[in-house]
C-alpha cells in the first residue's frame, strides 16, 4: 500500500475502517466534514435505477452497494453512491474494496466527484464512473488524463457484470429490458423454467396436432376405399387422373365426392 494507506499505528487501513460513524449522513473528503443530505427527485431517482440496473447485471461473485462508505486514506472516509464489490471476503473477515464506484451529479460542478475518483483510483478500484444527469451522459475517470473523459459512455462493459450495461437503460429508457436482457445472460431461474415449459407447451402441441392429423388421414384413407368401392358397384372407372385427385383431396373434399358419387351415379364433372 501507497502513502496514506496506513492508520497512525502503521498498520494497513481496512476499506471498512470508519473513520466518521455509519448512518450519520455525513462523510470525510480530504479531512473534511461533508454532510450528505437526503437526496431530491432528481438525484435519487437515477440512484435507485442505477442500483436496479447494476444489481441486475452482476455476476454471482459480486455484490451492489448503495451508499456505502469507503475507507481510502487516513483522511478519507467517504461513500460512493453505488459499489461493486466482491463476495468474497478478507482473510479478516472484512469486506474487499471495490471493484467499480459510481457518483450522480445533476447540474452542481464535479470538484467533489473529482476528488473522489482521484482518491478511489489511488486506493486501488478498477472503475469510477460519474452519472450527470442534467447532461444526460455517463463519464468514466480516466488515469491516463487525471480527469474525467471527455466521451461519454454508450456500454459498459466489465467482468464484474454478466451482460454490457447499456448506459441509456440508466439515463432515462425503460431499465427493465436491459435488467431482462442481464438476467437471460445469468440463466436466471425464471428465464429458464419459462423456456423449459415453453418446450413442453410445444411438444404437447405437436403431439396433439400429431394425433388430429393423424385421425383426419385415417379418415381420408377410409373415404378413399369407399369411394372406390362405390365407383366398382355403379360401375365407374377409377383411373390414373382420378386416383391423383383422390389422393389430393381432404376428408371433407372427400366426403362430399362420395356423397356426390353415390346421389348421381357418376363422377362429377
Amino acid at each position: 500500500m501507497g502513502p496514506g494507506f496506513h492508520s497512525p499505528d502503521g498498520s494497513e487501513l481496512a476499506v471498512d475502517e470508519r473513520l466518521v460513524a455509519p448512518e450519520a449522513r455525513a462523510e470525510i473528503v480530504d479531512g473534511q466534514l461533508h454532510m450528505a443530505p437526503p437526496a431530491h427527485e432528481d438525484h435519487a431517482v437515477p440512484h435507485a435505477k442505477l442500483a436496479y440496473v447494476l444489481g441486475a447485471h452482476a455476476t454471482a461473485s459480486f455484490i451492489v452497494a448503495v451508499d456505502m462508505l469507503t475507507r481510502t486514506s487516513v483522511a478519507n472516509d467517504f461513500a460512493p453512491d453505488v459499489s461493486v464489490f466482491p463476495v468474497e471476503r478478507t482473510q479478516a473477515g472484512g469486506r474487499q474494496l471495490e471493484h467499480l464506484a459510481f457518483e450522480i451529479v445533476n447540474e452542481q460542478a464535479l470538484a467533489v466527484q473529482t476528488t473522489k475518483a482521484r482518491e478511489l483510483v489511488r486506493r486501488g478500484v478498477r472503475r469510477v464512473f460519474c452519472v450527470v444527469v442534467a447532461k444526460q451522459k455517463i463519464l468514466e475517470w480516466s488515469r491516463e488524463t487525471d480527469s474525467w473523459a471527455a466521451t461519454p459512455l454508450e456500454t459498459i462493459d466489465d467482468p464484474c457484470f454478466a451482460h454490457p450495461v447499456p448506459t441509456a437503460s440508466i439515463l432515462g429508457a425503460s431499465a427493465d429490458d436491459a435488467v431482462a436482457a442481464a438476467l437471460r445472460a445469468k440463466h436466471h431461474p425464471a428465464f429458464e423454467n419459462a423456456r423449459d415449459e415453453g418446450r413442453d407447451e410445444g411438444r404437447a402441441e405437436g403431439r396433439d396436432e400429431g394425433r388430429a392429423e393423424g385421425r383426419d388421414e385415417g379418415r381420408a384413407e377410409g373415404l378413399r376405399v369407399a369411394i372406390r368401392d362405390v365407383c366398382e358397384a355403379l360401375g365407374i372407372l377409377v383411373d390414373a387422373g382420378r386416383e391423383s385427385t383422390l389422393d389430393l383431396l381432404a376428408a371433407p373434399e372427400l366426403d362430399a365426392l362420395r356423397t356426390s358419387i353415390k346421389k348421381n351415379k357418376r363422377w362429377p364433372e
